[in-house]
């Protein structure tokens, strides 16, 4: 099960892009950057590479940065210990818990199969699983879940309950979806910050399963991360967390000052009002909603199988990267699993980014200038909304908004 984890940022958990106003996948050109542009605030010993190293002194940063320009990595810096017990150091070929930002993998399994035939978007869930309420199995489709519009709510999760096997969090989610109930009409806005929100992506999760005849995680290493390239990436269980030194073990800050490795901890949760109590590691193996592993080097990857057609053909990656929605503000849309921005209202900006109990993730794809950032943190209580605008910032050559700002 995925903590839901959250900043003062709403661009941290978007995925998309605008295909009706022409937005072009990674590598496109743009009108206003000469194509092989590389602003020296992006480079090594530049203003971003020293804000990240200062946070590092200071025991504010622990984890990977990534600067990827049309295919060319311009920075990469790791700061910290991956585990600290066994004198592991971060490097960029490691492994961070997610959290949401590994929503959009979901969203890729579903589209793969909508591209096959073998379902449509506009299905109700009634259409590939039974067991539903009337109302819920006749009238949300797949759409709806992908985009949080479901109008469903469930009970909240029992954060403190620890899983011991794959079978028994596929149980818990197949009961669990189940409680679900309608609260408003399918369709009428953007409620990703409900209870609901996580069990309509397990729903969609469970289709992929009944129309593919794999389990979730099965379907998208083979379908995803294999085509992608994401060698290092997976949804990783609590006993590989433990033995495997590629993956990173998270640090929860406490109470006290302190941090304690989640995965040794399990009697220990996060702290603050939205991580109290919570530890990724109980949940034994992440699911639709969050607390997939990847590298940074993976995660560019993964962009720019999108631009190449590998994961899907390209009608569907740009269907992926389409505003469904209106967001918040004027330059802010709802696409498949979260909203996109219109930087500076002129260039756009799809990424996604999660926060759990010991972790922090964020990746960012600029289509019109070629740019992927990715940032991994195996500390939870860093100050991501303030380095994404220092990471804008030194992309786009022009100050952002602070956090909070859309």
């Amino acid at each position: 099960m995925a903590p839901a984890g959250g900043v003062n940022r709403r661009r941290l958990f978007g995925w998309g892009g605008l295909v009706a106003a022409g937005v072009p996948l990674v590598g496109a050109g743009h009108a206003d950057a000469a194509p092989e542009h590389v602003p020296p605030e992006t480079r090594p010993g530049g203003a971003y590479d020293q804000y990240i190293g200062r946070l590092a002194e200071q025991g504010r940063f622990s984890g990977v940065v990534l600067l990827s320009h049309r295919g060319r990595t311009v920075l990469s810096r790791a700061y910290g210990m991956a585990d600290e017990e066994r004198g592991i150091r971060n490097h960029e070929g490691v492994a961070v818990n997610l959290s949401s930002a590994s929503q959009p993998f979901l969203a890729v399994a579903v589209l793969q199969l909508v591209q096959q035939g073998a379902l449509a978007l506009s299905d109700t869930v009634g259409t590939h699983l039974a067991g539903f309420a009337a109302d819920v199995a006749e009238q949300v489709t797949i759409h709806h879940l992908l985009t949080h519009t479901s109008g469903l709510a469930a009970p909240m999760p029992d954060w403190q309950r620890v899983f011991h096997s794959r079978d028994e969090v596929r149980e818990h989610h197949r009961r669990w979806t189940r409680q679900a109930a309608l609260v408003v009409p399918p369709g009428s806005g953007d409620q990703s910050h409900t209870a609901g929100g996580g069990a309509g992506l397990a729903i969609a999760a469970q289709v992929v399963e009944a129309v593919s005849g794999m389990t979730y995680w099965d379907y998208v290493h083979e379908h995803v991360f294999r085509r992608s390239g994401m060698t290092g990436s997976g949804y990783y269980t609590r006993p590989q967390w433990l033995a495997d030194e590629h993956i990173a073990h998270s640090y929860m800050l406490q109470a006290d000052g302190s941090r304690v490795d989640a995965v040794r901890n399990l009697d220990k949760g996060g702290h603050g009002p939205q991580l109290a109590g919570r530890n990724p590691a109980r949940g034994f193996i992440g699911h639709a909603s969050g607390d997939a592993f990847a590298t940074a080097p993976d995660l560019v990857r993964f962009a720019h199988a999108l631009r190449a057609g590998t994961v899907l053909e390209r009608p569907f990656a740009e269907l992926l990267t389409g505003a469904k929605l209106p967001g918040p503000t004027r330059t802010s849309f709802t696409a498949y699993s979260g909203p996109l921005d219109l930087m500076h209202g002129r260039q756009w900006v799809f990424g996604r980014g999660g926060v759990t109990g010991g972790s922090s993730a964020n990746w960012d794809v600029y289509p019109d200038t070629g740019w992927v950032a990715v940032l991994l943190s195996n500390h939870d209580h860093i100050p991501l909304g303030e380095i994404l605008q220092q990471q804008a910032q030194a992309i786009t050559g022009r100050p952002v908004d602070p956090p909070g700002g859309g």
